[in-house]
């Protein structure tokens, strides 16, 4: 049995952020609908590269969902809505604010329909605050959060994270959220809105740097690969290219000075501390750098291991599919689909002693299970 049996989700949502989100619920045994326009209305279809005419930007984000066709611009089509609303448990958007209340169909009219019902809204800046009718995509909420400021090299220009991470962190707390107001049902049998902002969800997730400038008024600078407060803690250059070392703790420092056969290094007035090591990291990482230059990254890897020195390679994508560690946590998975084939994802990270995630539904075509729903008279 999976933990969301019986749960029905309609998905009216596109892109990633609020898609990413259904998955994770589909994959914890959510029956997830998307709702599309016949003539398409997820760009991420369109984005390359493609496999068998198939998007893989797409593919990444919609395993084990369902996909019909309805247009919500109609009559016909907001009434057939309404009937799906009466037995779903979840809506899911991410229009415009206000685009689904000018189609009469906003949370206040929809739990008429269904008082049960849990509808969460995804904007790029919430239902409220001057800019609420904005549209926000992944690299606007970078910037403007200030996360492009702290990111890439001092010398460099103000840098978006390789991946879209607003979108990623605000999937997750889709999941959390949706799982919030499903436990709360359980207790008061009421349905809630649930609004969800990127720049929020992107700014709660500042982490260390907001609460350095909150209390102490310091706003980060870019720093390339080291860290704001702790040293050192970067990446350094070995024989055979870049490594990243993570000396989080004096004791582990004590350790690293061992193991580079430079025991003096912990007991330098300099070097005594993290905050002293702050102070003085510049000195510090070059001393490191002359040594790391003069074995390969596998070597330094079976010395930080020796001494439980956090460590890892600068793989490529490729190099990071390759790795043992990966393969031993069984994380590349494949699905069929009778269309478009074999297609590869990567597994949900959870894990549990006793629930098997479960993998069933290729990425859906366009309107691909609308015939399904015709033949139950749900649409």
């Amino acid at each position: 049995m999976q933990p969301l049996e019986n749960i029905r989700v309609l998905d009216l949502s596109r892109v990633y952020a609020a898609p990413a989100g259904s998955m994770m619920l589909a994959d914890l045994g959510a029956e997830v609908i998307r709702i599309e326009h016949p003539n398409g209305s997820d760009s991420m279809r369109d984005w390359g590269p493609f496999v068998q005419e198939q998007s893989t930007y797409y593919l990444c984000a919609n395993r084990n969902k369902k996909s019909i066709l309805l247009d919500l611009k109609t009559t016909e089509g907001r009434e057939r809505f309404k009937d799906l609303v009466k037995d779903a448990d979840i809506v899911l958007e991410n229009f415009k604010t206000g685009d689904m209340a000018r189609m009469g169909l906003s949370y206040e009219e929809l739990k008429k329909v269904n008082p049960r019902l849990i509808y969460c809204a995804v904007t790029g800046f919430g239902q409220t605050g001057p800019l609420a009718h904005e549209p926000g995509f992944d690299p606007v909420i970078q910037a403007m959060s200030g996360l492009m400021h702290v990111t890439g090299s001092p010398e460099g220009e103000a840098t978006k994270v390789g991946v879209p991470i607003a979108d990623i962190l605000t999937s997750n707390y889709v999941v959390i959220s949706i799982l919030a107001a499903l436990r709360q049902r359980d207790l008061t049998d009421q349905g809630q809105f649930i609004d969800l902002a990127l720049l929020d969800v992107q700014m709660s997730s500042l982490a260390n740097v907001a609460s350095a400038y909150l209390n102490t008024g310091l706003s980060s600078q870019r720093l390339g690969n080291r860290h704001n407060n702790v040293a050192p803690y970067q990446v350094f250059q070995c024989a055979d290219g870049p490594l990243m070392i993570c000396v989080g703790t004096d004791g582990q420092f004590q350790k690293f000075c061992t193991m580079l056969k430079h025991e003096e290094w912990a007991k330098d007035p300099r070097f005594l501390s993290n905050t002293l090591r702050k102070q003085h990291e510049a000195e510090l990482v070059q001393m490191i750098a002359n040594i790391t230059i003069t074995k390969t990254r596998d070597e330094w890897i079976t010395l930080l291991q020796r001494y439980k020195i956090p460590g890892g390679r600068v793989n490529t994508i490729a190099e990071a599919f390759a790795q043992p560690q990966l393969i031993a946590r069984d994380m590349i998975g494949e699905l069929e689909h009778e269309q478009y084939g074999t297609i590869k994802f990567i597994k949900s990270p959870l894990k549990f002693s006793n629930l098997n995630i479960q993998y069933k539904l290729a990425p859906p075509l366009l309107g691909e299970h609308t015939n399904e729903f015709q033949k139950s008279s749900l649409l």
